[in-house]
């Protein structure tokens, strides 16, 4: 799971290592709910280049890339109030996510810093999935 930002280029590095946060995807949506904030996933939107790596890499249909909604984006401000409170309940109780506790953390806290950036700049972004 990796964030995508409105533009070509927005100025700034925008990676995030959320390979710890799709294997635990369905923990971290469930502590979402519990905290009463929009899971991670609902900012999910397919673009153009996204679904061109998917299915580059075997994990979809090339018939989908002419059917494609337009993307969705969305505000920095509303990521980031699900990435505090994911963030916030990480940090007194890490191990509520097992031996990985830390490393979903760890990533959050990535996601936290390139929202915070996306927010200073008034830009806009979605959640993209790699299969790799």
């Amino acid at each position: 799971m990796y964030i995508v930002v409105e533009g070509d280029d927005p100025g700034y590095d925008i990676f995030v290592n959320g390979r710890a946060l799709a294997r635990h995807e369905d923990a971290v949506e469930s502590l979402a709910l519990r905290l009463g904030v929009k899971p991670l996933i609902e900012f999910f939107s397919a673009d153009e280049n996204s679904m061109a790596l998917l299915i580059e890499e075997g994990a979809g249909n090339p018939d989908l890339l002419k059917r494609l909604p337009p993307p969705q984006w969305y505000a920095p401000e509303d990521g980031l109030t699900t990435v505090a409170a994911l963030v916030g309940d990480l940090r007194r109780e890490p191990q509520q996510l097992g031996t990985e506790g830390a490393l979903v953390l760890a990533e959050l806290e990535e996601y936290e810093r390139v929202l915070h950036k996306t927010q200073e700049r008034g830009l806009r972004w979605h959640l993209a999935v790699s299969w790799r």
